[in-house]
Formats: structure tokens, sequence, C-alpha cells
């Protein structure tokens, strides 16, 4: 089997706008892939459709190497998600609540609810009510739900919104534990940067309902590259200095006299002592390497993720 999801063309339009556009996405068995997009990208219609809760307005989704219009229930059966609220009832415990689901999804086995609480760190919780639980635990319980029938792949709508830095922290040391130890493939959608680079080992950019690039996490940090950061008191200048004296042509200028120069890495001491002697004021000089909200902010031509 070559994806555990593949769509082709994958669809959605609402009146005259296509929110999801001729989307190509491919998930392969055992990885944890980040699907990342700015807020009303597309992201949670994508997951929508996944889920057969929309459908598409053309176009195909193969899950387990099966058609969703033809093998939904089956497929269906396989999968785990938690997509937006988690939608318990607060009144009751986080027992009497994975109770009910269970009943409801046809899980039988006796010690399901024990095994997914212990998974998620809720064993010890279990006599408190939902409704004193914070958002972090009720995120962890939303995927003890999701876990119950031991699902083959897991589906995950922004678990980490909303989240202090403790409650985020938890909820990624879960999901990378679940995929390392419990080998279930994992679909994230975020629009939090620094959490997809943490946790995703391939990553899918959606901007617009488009598919900009699908690219494994190894390969976009080969990609990014690092650079030498000066922050000048006359950019134009220093530019005609870099090209004409150091023969440097690969950099990037930005707002307030800030410039990025991709090569001559180690010789940040020589190239300041040019400016200085030039008559140029360098108030800062830092080595740094580009991350992925650099990448992102290049691919879609400016803006920020938020």
């Amino acid at each position: 089997m070559g994806s555990i999801i593949r769509t082709t063309n994958l669809t959605k339009i609402y009146g005259s706008q296509a929110v999801v556009d001729n989307l190509d996405i491919h998930v392969k068995k055992g990885q944890i892939y980040g699907f990342l997009g700015r807020n009303g990208a597309g992201k949670t219609t994508t997951i929508r459709m996944l889920l057969g809760l929309i459908k598409p307005s053309h176009g195909e989704i193969e899950i387990f190497g099966e058609s969703m219009s033809v093998k939904q229930k089956e497929i269906l059966r396989r999968i785990g998600s938690m997509v937006e609220h988690s939608g318990f009832y607060e009144n009751l415990t986080a027992r009497e609540n994975l109770l009910i689901n269970a009943k409801l999804m046809g899980v039988h086995k006796r010690d399901a609810l024990e095994d997914a609480l212990e998974i998620v760190g809720l064993e010890h919780e279990t006599s408190k009510r939902v409704g004193q639980y914070s958002m972090g635990m009720k995120q962890r319980l939303g995927i003890a739900r999701a876990i119950l029938h031991h699902p083959e792949l897991l589906i995950l709508d922004e678990p980490t919104n909303g989240l202090d830095p403790i409650g985020i922290k938890e909820i990624r040391k879960l999901i990378t534990s679940l995929a390392s130890e419990r080998k279930i493939t994992v679909l994230i959608s975020s629009h939090i940067l620094s959490e997809v680079e943490q946790l995703a080992d391939h990553i899918g950019i959606i901007h617009q309902g488009k598919l900009l690039e699908e690219v494994s996490y190894e390969e976009l940090r080969a990609r990014n590259r690092n650079y030498l950061e000066f922050k000048v008191s006359n950019d134009n200048k220093a530019v005609k200095l870099l090209e004409q004296r150091c023969g440097i042509v690969d950099y990037e200028v930005y707002d307030d006299g800030h410039i990025r120069v991709y090569s001559h890495l180690g010789q940040q001491g020589l190239i300041n002592k040019l400016f200085v002697e030039q008559g140029i004021e360098v108030s800062k000089i830092t080595v740094s390497e580009d991350r992925l909200e650099d990448y992102f902010v290049r691919l879609i031509g400016g803006g920020s993720i938020g």
C-alpha cells in the first residue's frame, strides 16, 4: 500500500467559491503528517470530507487503498478522529462519557476504556466531572475517545488550539507516543508552525484551498539554509559592497536595514570590518537558520500564518 490517505482533485465548492480546490495529498503508513495552513485555508473542510461528514463537490478519496465513495462505512471503522469541539457531557465523568461513546461505536472490550484513559494519562482523573477538567484534559479525553477502538489512522483537527504551553507539550508528547509506540498513522491539522515543526515528519501546506507543497520535514530542513544577518545603517551601500568587494550575490534585503547573506558563512568578522571601514554602522550581527515560518511566508507570498 503506497498511501494510507490519497486524494485526487479533491474539491469542495460553496456557492461560487472553491474552499478546497483540486487537492492531492498523500499520507503514508506510520507518518505524522502535518496539514499546515492559515485559518480559513481549507484544512477543516478537507478533514470533514476525509471523515465522510460532508461530500466532495468532485474528486476522489482513497483511504487504506479503498474508495470512500464505495466503502465508507468499513473505512471509518478503522479511523479515530477529533474535530473541533470535544462535545462531552460536562456533568458526567470521563469514564461515563467514554462508556456512552463505546456503546455507540460498538466497542465491547471490557478494558478498552481503562486502556484509553491510561494512554492519555487520565487514569487517575476518572471520578472528576468533565466540566471540572482543564482544556488540556478535555483534549486528552477527546483523543481517548478517538482511540477507543484501536484505530489504524488518527485524524486530529487543531488539537492544541487554545491550550497553554503545558497543555500543548502534553498533547505533543501523546501524539508522538501514539505514532511511535502504537504505530498509528496520524494526520494533524494546525496553523501553529512551531507545533508542526516539533511533531510532523511530513508536511502538506494548504493556502486558499490549494495544496502549495507536500514535502518531508527532513527535505524541508535540508532546503533551509544558514545565513548571516546584519542590521546596518545604509543597506543600499552595504549591498554594493557585498557585491563589488566580496562577490556576494546570494543575499536578501529586509525592512529596517536587515540583510541576510546566504554565502560566506563564518566570515561575518571580515564583512563587518568592511562595512565599518566604509562608514556603515553595524548594530547587530547574528548567525541564524531559516525556520518553517520563513519558508511558509515565502511560499504564500507574504503575510503570516495566524
